[in-house]
């Protein structure tokens, strides 16, 4: 399922536009034991819940493809007869309608879900009259297929934090009454999918809430599919295949800073170059090489990254979008912004110095040669230029002194004589 047919599906769970049939769920506490069964005719819901229960099956349809909503394809054993596809196939043609099946999904779910709390789960049965559409993406009134599916979500159910409130009885202010309530759908499916807007019951679309932990264990004991990784694990992996080769925290950082930037223009010249696509851009090994010997990386560390990515994603590459870190380019903006502003610091640095150097040396250009001086003055000074800013003049007892400190390493010379000794006044 592409991300077209996905919001086709989902625009249509509205009052206006839904056609969901039956709704049917169970509600089981952190025991596993169910305390509630229902089934009902979605349509004679109180509008409350109706729009409650919409929002749980639009959220089920939410996220970025490859990463919460992931495409997966059931194993040919499981579609043969006592499979879980084929579980799935009656359940479907029941339209909700046999409690016995209902039962033995629900039990099947609760055995699998590896959850500590109370939570929700619901099943949707619709039927979509597909309508046929042009080549321009408008739609006709014909009928192509009744496109039927079931729609799953399973929901935490959390108890309300305690707090004061008003009570309305007492006229008065006290603590709150506690709630459990159904929150968000954490995972779900749609079965079979809707690929080319069509019936696939070769596949089913799975949704995720969490990116970095998914519930595989439904992935492989209730579908009986193979588990697949999010586009936020594929990241993690594919930087932790970096950071293993170099062995250096803030090397590696800032390799994969570079890299990310690699990848971003790669998506931007795929951008520029192609007529937009939904079809996703994979990051092959040939890639991976050519990015490592830009980034100029020794042979020893290219050869093990290189053999780790290739056995990590040796059944398909990654999309380069799942790999794009967000959080890590802004850091590399930073970074970069940094640098830049330290080596323009560096830079007027250098400038001022030799500005100082070109007006000290302006000031002994400026005294007339010493022979034509010599014979007028007292006193004669050749210092070098980076003492002339040193020299100070003072009153002691009334008199004008020039005070030139000397350090420890610094030498003199005085009429000829080498480190003249001067007596000390304090």
């Amino acid at each position: 399922m592409n991300k077209s047919e996905i919001l086709e599906l989902k625009s249509r769970l509205k009052k206006t536009g839904c056609t969901i049939t039956k709704m049917s769920g169970c509600y089981v506490n952190a025991s596993k034991e169910v305390l509630v069964n229902f089934n009902e005719t979605f349509l004679n819901l109180e509008e409350d819940e109706f729009y409650k229960y919409l929002e749980i099956a639009k959220k089920t349809l939410s996220g970025s493809i490859g990463n919460n909503l992931l495409n997966l394809e059931f194993p040919t054993d499981e579609e043969n007869e006592g499979g879980k596809q084929q579980f799935l196939m009656g359940l479907r043609a029941s339209k909700l309608k046999n409690e016995g099946l209902l039962e033995t999904f629900f039990q099947h779910i609760i055995e699998s879900y590896s959850y500590v709390g109370n939570y929700l789960i619901l099943v949707f049965h619709d039927a979509y009259d597909v309508m046929t559409k042009s080549t321009d993406n408008l739609k006709l009134d014909e009928s192509e297929e009744v496109y039927e599916y079931l729609l799953f979500a399973i929901c935490p159910v959390n108890l309300t934090k305690p707090g004061l409130g008003y009570i309305e009885g007492e006229n008065k202010i006290g603590a709150r009454n506690r709630d459990w309530v159904v929150g968000p759908p954490d995972t779900g499916f749609v079965f079979p999918a809707f690929t080319e807007r069509s019936t696939d019951i070769h596949s089913v679309m799975f949704y995720t809430k969490d990116t970095e932990e998914p519930h595989n264990e439904l992935i492989e004991l209730v579908l009986g599919c193979p588990i697949k990784a999010t586009g936020s694990q594929q990241k993690n992996t594919f930087h932790a295949i970096i950071k293993n080769a170099i062995q250096d925290s803030e090397k590696s950082d800032s390799v994969i800073c570079d890299i990310q930037e690699s990848l971003s223009q790669i998506i931007e010249e795929q951008a520029e170059f192609q007529v937009e696509s939904e079809e996703p851009v994979f990051l092959t090994k040939e890639t991976v090489q050519e990015i490592l010997v830009e980034k100029g990386l020794s042979e020893e560390i290219t050869a093990k990254i290189e053999a780790s990515y290739a056995e990590n994603f040796s059944e398909e590459p990654p999309v380069i979008d799942y790999l794009i870190d967000k959080k890590v380019q802004a850091e590399n903006e930073k970074r970069k912004i940094t640098k830049t502003l330290v080596e323009q610091i560096h830079k007027l640095e250098e400038k001022l110095e030799e500005k100082k150097e070109e007006r000290q040396q302006e000031k002994l250009d400026s005294y007339p040669e010493r022979e034509s001086y010599e014979d007028e003055f007292d006193v004669i000074l050749n210092v070098k230029a980076d003492k002339m800013d040193q020299i100070k003049t003072s009153i002691i007892e009334g008199k004008k002194y020039l005070v030139i400190p000397i350090e420890e390493n610094e030498h003199s010379k005085i009429n000829g004589v080498a480190d003249f000794e001067f007596p000390v006044t304090v």
